[in-house]
């Protein structure tokens, strides 16, 4: 076997400062690379890069590096990519230790870049806050305010301020005035941290509201802090805007992207740059998930444009690319794009649709290689073979949809520590294999075959169909047959994290101006 290819730190960051297209990819699972990690790394994991890697890195001559911590992952990595069509794949020239050695900055948490940047963005624009306490204040007197709520909306559901809207960061210029109609009501963004409430609050300002605009100051985070409760299961969302508020907030939004340097582009425009053979381009249409469901432009990808600018490493995974922004209002695209050029990125919003060009229907798909086609087994078949002890079960789903739910007796892992999981599992007479779908099950199966003489079968539609068809399911942590290193848990999700973590990431996002400034290649502006 010949010697991989290897790229230095130094060769990554003279590309990074250049503005030249690559993806830096740690192929760990999340929880490791949540730990630290280059602030252009894309976490793309061993175990799911075939049903991730097309969408996230769509040009198969791209520059991809890829990396670990010494597990031996991006190795294998290196191997998967190339039988997967990429020809310019190189290991990271000591993996993070030589990225740290170099005197690489690393950092700590998930979507660091947005975080980074919007802590930039509140040092250089002094983005107007109010504390928890203040914002409680207004609320005990029935103030003229509005909480206006940034994050998606099943975050919003899972804890929330006490009569806030769910109002996801994308639709805040857009949806604002139907909100807030009385120009003197205080507006109030939160999230459960910091980034999405400092970028809604300044795409108001931006926009140039009426109304005072306010973030919550740390957000859900800091309402805790402060010992205020939080309300749960909150169901309020925006309704309908008129064409008149419609029409104002988008010359309101295409300002500020005319500000923020965003290019224009027609269909024709957009037909030259998905031929062009030398440059990557995203197509992300901003809009909810339920507009674009029922009509969108064939070969765009579903992205709210807050959870985008929010989340922009883990569908862009591509650092230098370029990204076009659709909407059917002018305000979405426009304040989405505004954002991203200011965090670097080649933007351009997608200009003279009609309602005819958004012909296609559904859910997005991800593009996807030719899938194993291992044995496969129904559910019926799967009730008669538990009875025999033999018979070893295996999820490969989240971790946090195992403990959800999972169909009885079924052992969780992960793809990629097979050899781990094997350890400790009971001796097989046969394995059946299942995920949500069975997508990742198939995968996995050719996997387990190369480890076992055993027989190795896949669920047919995986654990949705089994619940699909009413049968029993079980919860909690009841076979883990490795540790739940899939995802990094984020003290500013549920309801059950500890002050400390809480007060600690804190801390953490109030020093990432710093840490921008010792690293160097971020390319931020802000406008």
């Amino acid at each position: 076997m010949s010697t991989p290819t290897t790229r230095t730190y130094a060769h990554l960051r003279q590309h990074l400062l250049a503005r030249h297209e690559l993806a830096l990819i740690d192929v760990r699972e999340e929880a490791p690379f949540a730990v630290e990690h280059p602030l252009f790394a894309a976490n793309i994991p061993l175990s799911r890069l075939e049903i991730e890697i097309y969408a996230r890195v769509p040009r198969r001559d791209t520059p991809i590096t890829v990396y670990d911590d010494g597990e031996g992952l991006a190795q294998i990595a290196l191997q998967r990519l190339g039988q997967l069509g990429y020809s310019d794949v190189a290991l990271l020239e000591g993996g993070l230790a030589g990225w740290r050695e170099a005197g690489g900055e690393l950092f700590q948490d998930v979507n660091v870049p947005s975080k980074a940047f919007g802590e930039l963005v509140e040092s250089q624009r002094h983005t107007p806050s109010l504390a928890a306490e203040e914002v409680q204040a207004l609320l005990n007197e029935k103030a003229d305010v509005v909480v206006l709520d940034a994050r998606r909306f099943d975050e919003y559901q899972t804890m929330s301020i006490p009569g806030g809207i769910s109002v996801p960061g994308a639709e805040l210029v857009l949806r604002v005035a139907e909100l807030a109609p009385n120009l003197a009501t205080r507006v109030i963004v939160n999230c459960a941290g910091r980034t999405r409430s400092i970028i809604g609050t300044q795409s108001l300002v931006n926009a140039g509201i009426p109304n005072p605009v306010s973030a919550l100051r740390n957000g859900t985070i800091g309402w805790t802090l402060a010992g205020q409760t939080l309300a749960h299961g909150q169901s309020r969302r925006f309704g309908d805007v008129s064409p008149a508020n419609r029409q104002r907030a988008a010359e309101q939004a295409r300002a500020v992207a005319d500000k923020a340097g965003v290019v224009r582009a027609d269909s024709q425009t957009l037909a030259a740059w998905r031929a062009q053979a030398d440059r990557s381009t995203y197509v992300f249409d901003v809009r909810t998930p339920e507009e674009f469901a029922r009509g969108h432009l064939p070969g765009s990808r579903s992205t709210p444009g807050g959870q985008l600018v929010q989340e922009t490493d883990h569908v862009a995974s591509v650092r230098g690319a370029r990204i076009v922004l659709i909407d059917d209002d002018g305000v979405r695209a426009n304040m989405s794009a505004s954002w991203l050029a200011q965090m670097g990125w080649e933007v351009a919003v997608l200009d003279g649709l009609g309602a005819g060009d958004f012909s296609e229907t559904g859910d997005w798909q991800p593009p996807l290689p030719a899938l194993p086609q291992p044995s496969t087994i129904d559910p019926e078949q799967l009730v008669q073979w538990q009875a025999d002890a033999d018979t070893v079960l295996l999820d490969f789903t989240t971790s946090a949809n195992y403990v959800q739910r999972h169909i009885p007796g079924a052992h969780w892992a992960i793809r990629a520590q097979l050899e781990q999981a094997l350890e400790r599992l009971p001796v097989a007479g046969r394995y059946v294999l299942t995920c949500g779908s069975s997508l990742l099950a198939r995968f996995a199966a050719q996997d387990l075959q190369r480890l076992t003489r055993v027989p190795v079968f896949v669920l047919e539609g995986g654990t949705g169909r089994w619940i699909a068809e009413g049968r029993p399911l079980e919860s909690g942590e009841t076979h883990l047959a490795v540790p739940r290193s899939d995802r990094y848990r984020r003290p500013y999700e549920g309801t059950d994290n500890p002050r400390e973590a809480m007060q600690g990431y804190l801390d953490w996002e109030f020093g990432l101006v710093a840490q921008l400034g010792r690293d160097g290649t971020h390319g931020f502006r802000v406008i």
